[in-house]
């Protein structure tokens, strides 16, 4: 199920392989945001958010429901709401019973932010609380991910994540803007969760679960509207490790953003998108009428599995003109200047291996189970050395090679990347932040380092994550 990557455009057009308050800083781009600290904000200020155990409904009856985690008592996700140029202010409250962090995936943060518990923030721990105050420099949807360094499988797959957005200034005219958070399980047939801290799951495909689930509930969502009713639906895959393609069956859909950023609007050709964990996208679509049967959006997984269904119910709208861009993303450059960009190679090693003699055998991983992964020879800790240093505002271009036996789903903190052709004659014309590289292969990134601070390249597959596959670099 792993997408055909790395997702070019010619790739994403083919369907290759998926009260807040007012601003306090300048976006991104302008000067360094002041560091906030907890006790310089009154608590009835900033929103609660409490992770804690809750119970969910993952099959329908008679199965039983499931002991998961969630934030507020709800097996939905939250989707936090923003309008460009506000703070997020919440205060994370941690009642499981393991550390805890909070990754806003896709902003582009100031450093304290990032959520990265042991390299950012020290993970919020059983009992205690955080608060998490930034104003994202960028309209988008944003994914909302546990991360903690050795101990972020475990949060995410029994059930915490979230969707952030951040409304233009001006956004498209849309009848309603419908979040799609995509979440993969896997249960026991009592319905309870299987164990974690599995070393054939992280040395391998990761955890790939056996029940689906769009807002938390089992698949598939149904939207009724009304014949013509524009529909924006924001799509952001939440799972631990699941790849897919999705597809739009029924539906004329244009893609408006990817990873959050604003993109050329453009209709999928075949329909059909790469999926991998951590990638998100904004889709413009029109439900059909009434005479036509409904639409889909399918999750390319085996036969296909519908994760949302358009119903056409009622009279029909008047037609809506035609669809547009939603607008640039005017801090971002227009290009990154190549000729004396900072460049460093980073090799992606271990994992399991197949053996070629037995090739019906499942792959065998023998080794250090906290270091499965490396970067550059070395598995992700915290007291390792940065993968490389540069002074703010260096065009970077790293060349990213997938020595493993499997595609790695990669994840750039603080920045977002063009996805250069490969004699760097050339980019992609959109924007990422998230990509997928097949393995055996090599794809170059460029982007303009002009976030303060210790970030990270890091696996979206959360297990690979624990066992070693991110390393940090620093920007200056």
């Amino acid at each position: 199920m792993p997408s055909s990557l790395p997702p070019s455009r010619r790739a994403l057009l083919a369907g290759a392989a998926l009260s807040l308050a007012p601003a306090l800083v300048r976006a991104q781009g302008g000067a360094p945001q002041p560091a906030v600290h907890a006790g310089d904000t009154k608590p009835a200020d900033a929103r609660r958010l409490t992770a804690a155990p809750a119970r969910a409904r993952l099959k329908p009856e008679p199965a039983p429901e499931t002991p998961v985690w969630a934030f507020d008592g709800q097996s939905a996700p939250p989707v936090l709401r923003v309008k460009l140029g506000e703070a997020v202010r919440l205060r994370v409250e941690n009642k499981t019973e393991r550390p805890l962090s909070l990754h806003w995936h896709g902003v582009r943060n100031r450093n304290a932010m990032d959520g990265v518990g042991g390299v950012t923030q020290a993970p919020v721990a059983p009992g205690a609380s955080f608060l998490y105050e930034f104003t994202p420099p960028d309209a988008g949807t944003s994914l909302i991910r546990p991360l903690v360094v050795g101990g972020a499988s475990e949060p995410s797959g029994r059930g915490l994540a979230g969707m952030l957005v951040v409304e233009e200034a001006k956004p498209p005219v849309v009848d309603r803007d419908v979040p799609l958070l995509l979440q993969d399980w896997r249960l026991e047939p009592d319905g309870t969760l299987a164990p974690f801290g599995q070393v054939a799951f992280a040395a391998s495909s990761g955890r790939l679960g056996n029940a689906l689930t769009v807002n938390g509930k089992p698949t598939p969502e149904t939207i009724e509207a009304a014949p013509g009713t524009r529909l924006r639906l924001r799509l952001a895959n939440a799972c631990n490790a699941r790849a897919t393609r999705i597809r739009f069956d029924g539906l004329k859909a244009w893609v408006a953003a990817v990873d959050g950023q604003p993109t050329d609007t453009f209709e999928p050709l075949r329909a059909t998108l790469p999926f991998p964990p951590g990638t998100r996208y904004d889709i413009l679509l029109d439900v059909p009428g009434a005479s036509e049967p409904a639409g889909a959006v399918v999750a390319l997984i085996g036969s296909g599995m519908p994760l949302a269904r358009i119903v056409a119910k009622g009279e029909p709208v008047a037609a809506r003109p035609p669809v547009a861009p939603i607008g640039e993303n005017k801090l971002l450059p227009p290009e990154i200047k190549l000729q004396n960009a900072f460049r460093r190679d980073i090799a992606i090693a271990g994992g399991a291996v197949f053996d070629k003699a037995k090739p019906e055998a499942a792959p065998a991983f023998s080794g250090d189970p906290s270091r499965i992964w490396t970067l550059n020879g070395a598995a992700g800790r915290a007291e390792n050395p940065p993968l490389f240093t540069v002074k703010r505002n260096t065009a970077v271009v790293l060349a990213l090679t997938n020595t493993t036996a499997f595609p790695q789903s990669l994840h750039l903190h603080g920045h977002v990347f063009r996805l250069l052709h490969p004699l760097d004659d050339g980019w992609e014309p959109y924007w990422l932040d998230t990509f997928q590289l097949l393995e055996g292969r090599t794809a170059r990134i460029a982007f303009l380092a002009d976030n303060p601070g210790r970030w990270l390249v890091s696996a979206t597959a959360l297990e690979r994550f624990d066992t070693g596959l991110w390393g940090w670099f620093e920007v200056t």
